[in-house]
């Protein structure tokens, strides 16, 4: 059965934090074409920035990729208080492959499903107002058919767990997320930072969890001052950490500061700080010409058919 209240633990610790907000969540893709065709003309996101970048990133955003790559952030509104994707492109790297540790995103919006219809992209109805669709790369995607509400309409991020009781406890007692609703028989759990927020939801999967090479990375913001404690809990907690405390530049922009967690199950977890993130996360007008130009200029797809050859599968 449901159970709606926050462990005491939880709920104190969350209340000696600062704030902290969900971000995004990054998405390997194979095709740039086609995946911006998904999440501009079939989800209707916005392109928030793009980012092209001669080698890999020093906390390895683009997977553990040394060569040339890109950046995309797209989303129904700025990182300030929507939830959104970021798509990381690896040039010459054609498709990846999916494992069972990303099982969906779900948001709230008829629009995108009539654009579905329109654009006569795959559509499954799986509950009542509810439809399954991919992305390209074959990411799950769940449209609740309902007007899209003005405030964010991405509701919930779902990921596979091995051992539900485990990771609530480490997203929960660790990470100070309040619990809002667990159900032991259907080995789930809904979790979040704050109630307009995006939740991630946590779904036992009876087994090991795997994740492929398309495996992606969830980010939250926090005060930059909140950064090295989180590193020294879990240092002090023996959890695993991906990439100690670093500082990203991005040319022209602001420099930000983050550390990369690993929770029980291997799920890679950003934390930035806040205030150097919301002045980098600014939306740009050029997005949009930004992508379309690195798509233009990217004639990877020709030389490869030229020679016939494949790009290759991570």
């Amino acid at each position: 059965m449901f159970t709606s209240s926050p462990c005491a633990g939880s709920r104190g610790r969350s209340q000696a934090m600062g704030a902290r907000r969900a971000l995004h969540f990054v998405f390997k893709v194979g095709n740039r074409g086609q995946s911006a065709r998904f999440y501009r003309d079939l989800l209707g996101m916005r392109i928030l920035r793009h980012e092209e970048f001669e080698e890999g990133c020093k906390a390895t955003c683009n997977g553990p990729y040394d060569g040339k790559w890109s950046k995309t952030m797209v989303g129904y509104g700025p990182e300030d208080d929507h939830f959104v994707a970021e798509l990381t492109y690896n040039y010459g790297v054609g498709e990846y492959r999916l494992g069972s540790d990303f099982l969906g995103m779900t948001l709230v919006s008829s629009q995108a499903v009539n654009n579905a219809r329109k654009m006569g992209w795959p559509l499954k109805e799986v509950a009542k107002g509810i439809f399954e669709t991919e992305a390209p790369g074959g990411y799950k995607f769940y449209l609740e058919d309902k007007e899209q509400p003005k405030q964010d309409p991405v509701l919930k991020v779902t990921l596979a767990v091995s051992n539900l009781q485990k990771s609530v406890s480490y997203w929960s007692d660790l990470l100070g997320m309040k619990i809002y609703e667990t159900n032991e028989e259907k080995q789930r759990a809904l979790l979040g930072y704050a109630n307009n927020q995006c939740k991630l939801e946590l779904q036992g999967i009876g087994g090991a969890v795997d994740h492929g090479t398309a495996f992606g990375r969830i980010a939250f913001s926090c005060p930059k001052e909140e950064l090295p404690n989180i590193e020294a809990l879990m240092k002090k907690e023996k959890q695993k950490i991906l990439t100690p405390l670093v500082s990203l530049d991005t040319p022209g922009k602001a420099t930000v500061q983050v550390v990369i967690l690993a929770d029980p199950d291997g799920h890679e977890i950003c934390f930035v700080g806040d205030e150097a993130f919301r002045e980098l996360s600014k939306m740009d007008p050029n997005g949009n010409k930004l992508l379309d130009d690195a798509m233009a200029a990217d004639k990877s797809d020709e030389w490869f058919a030229k020679h016939k050859m494949q790009k290759a599968s991570a």
